[in-house]
């Protein structure tokens, strides 16, 4: 990955919509040039995929939260397939320090939310969670 590549990614993560002509005005390439990377960057998976963010006001539950979660000894990897199973944990990401896994929840009622914290918390190898609400958004 080159220069090039670093500013077609740049400007595709602020609109990925963008058209080709424009990408290749911005970039001073020929449309094919810009066509080529894309279609380069798909290929060797760089860029796994063109995704719809939503504002914050458009987002599906109002409830939304990050899980920290450590575990019992060297579990993660069957703790982290029992917390995919959860449709309302929308991402999960391995992390280090203190924490082993962060969650990212969401729920559409405060009830859900405490029904699912409950749920997460009866998981056989969790040995400890943090959760916070996420407020607002300032950013992506």
């Amino acid at each position: 990955m080159d220069d090039l590549d670093r500013k077609l990614i740049a400007l595709l993560r602020h609109d990925a919509r963008l058209p080709v002509a424009s990408l290749a005005a911005s970039l001073r390439v020929s449309r094919a040039t810009v066509k080529a990377r894309i279609d380069r960057l798909v290929d060797t998976g760089v860029i796994l995929g063109f995704t719809v963010t939503l504002g914050a006001q458009d987002r599906s539950a109002p409830v939304r939260a990050v899980m920290m979660v450590e575990v019992e000894g060297h579990r993660t990897e069957a703790i982290a397939r029992r917390l995919q199973g959860f449709p309302e944990v929308r991402a999960l990401h391995a992390t280090n320090g203190r924490w082993d896994l962060v969650a990212e929840l969401e729920t559409e009622t405060l009830a859900d939310f405490d029904r699912l914290l409950s749920a997460i918390r009866l998981v056989d190898g969790i040995a400890a969670t943090e959760t916070s609400l996420l407020l607002a958004t300032r950013k992506g």
